[in-house]
């Protein structure tokens, strides 16, 4: 009859839930949370203790009144019957040093502590949930975006795209039509998911005017501002670059509002040039003044000819010593890589990107396509 190791087993099953519990603990890990928890508890602070005209004053604050205002403000997030049960858990753990020892004072901390656990464990479930949601929320908007590579009939197009958060609010889309195919790329102000969500409205937006016939960018453009100053409680501006590559011409028409300035490549000359053009961002400004200060140009674009659109993550994203990417920087790459195909160009990218910044998170989304006639 042989014995089994229980001990062993023992052993076995603890190393199981040692592993399972550290596991992505490394230490560039632990730094990048400890960065993001630590910076994310001095906006709670800055915004909690002190007032705009306090901190423009620059009257120091009672340290007494910054920790109630503090207090003040953490619990308040919580709705009212979790309220009452963290006033109860401070009066259990304080009851017990102004009363008499007994059989009852001496539950009292016990208890405390178990409420109080049992709110940090809501208030925990709460957030999976809610993290659950946003998790959705992002699948929801990858669907959204087009694929990394496609292929028209005479242009390779490329994209890579990146989020600072779960979900983010950079807008890149690729719709092909019977007279050519529309590329436009935008960005909508702000982070997270409510600029997530004005990017899929704005989506949709861009979809319909498609198919109703305004691909021309500069229409595009101005019907697209039209619909977002419709909104009279809309204050979310966009700045965006689209672009239309006629199917029996080699040229494409450009109009740029308020976004980064495209760049292009044109092998014939082995030269690399910026875009530079007027116009406002989208929900700026009347639809009056969009028209008369949107320009739109055409420009050949013959065969081996590359177009790079781009979000100001890019050219904003910073490394450890908060030196930014920078536009020059872009531009080197893409005078460097240009002529070798769209692939190529934001796979150097996205690789010198990433040494660039290192272990340090992106403050911003990050877009960029790449769009090559092809030979």
């Amino acid at each position: 009859m042989s014995l089994k190791n229980e001990s062993k087993s023992i052993i076995q099953t603890s190393k199981k839930y040692v592993d399972q519990y550290i596991e992505g603990m490394s230490r560039d890990r632990i730094e990048i949370d400890y960065k993001a928890d630590r910076e994310r508890l001095i906006k709670v602070y800055e915004d909690t203790v002190f007032t705009s005209e306090e901190r423009n004053s620059g009257i120091p604050i009672p340290f007494h009144s910054q920790l109630g205002r503090i207090f003040t403000a953490l619990v308040m997030r919580l709705n009212p019957t979790r309220r009452l049960f963290f006033f109860l858990t401070i009066l259990l753990f304080v009851f017990p040093y102004f009363s008499d020892e007994g059989f009852l004072t001496g539950l009292m901390h016990p208890l405390a502590f178990f409420i109080m656990a049992m709110l940090l464990f809501i208030e925990l479930l709460e957030k999976l949930d809610a993290k659950k949601e946003i998790d959705l929320a992002r699948d929801i908007q990858l669907s959204l975006l087009p694929q990394a590579e496609i292929e028209t009939h005479h242009l390779d197009i490329v994209s890579f795209a990146n989020t600072a958060q779960e979900v983010g609010g950079d807008y890149v889309d690729i719709i092909e039509t019977k007279k050519g195919t529309v590329v436009i790329i935008a960005d909508v102000s702000g982070k997270g998911l409510p600029s997530a969500l004005y990017m899929i409205r704005l989506q949709a937006m861009v979809h319909l005017l498609v198919e109703k016939g305004e691909f021309q960018p500069k229409h595009l453009l101005n019907e697209l501002n039209k619909l977002i100053k419709s909104g009279s409680r809309d204050k979310t501006f966009v700045t965006s670059c689209a672009c239309f590559f006629p199917n029996d011409q080699n040229v494409v028409h450009i109009s740029r509002a308020g976004h980064n300035y495209p760049l292009l490549f044109q092998k014939s000359l082995n030269k690399t040039e910026i875009l530079k053009m007027s116009g406002f961002a989208l929900g700026m400004t009347t639809s009056h003044k969009m028209d008369e200060h949107l320009e739109e140009i055409v420009i050949s674009f013959q065969e081996g000819d590359a177009l790079l659109l781009y979000t100001d993550g890019l050219s904003e994203a910073r490394n450890a010593q908060h030196i930014e990417f920078g536009e020059e920087r872009i531009f080197s790459i893409f005078e460097l890589y240009g002529k070798l195909g769209a692939k190529t160009v934001i796979s150097k990218m996205q690789t010198s990107l990433e040494e660039f910044i290192g272990d340090q998170k992106t403050l911003d989304d990050i877009t960029i396509t790449c769009i090559q006639r092809r030979y």
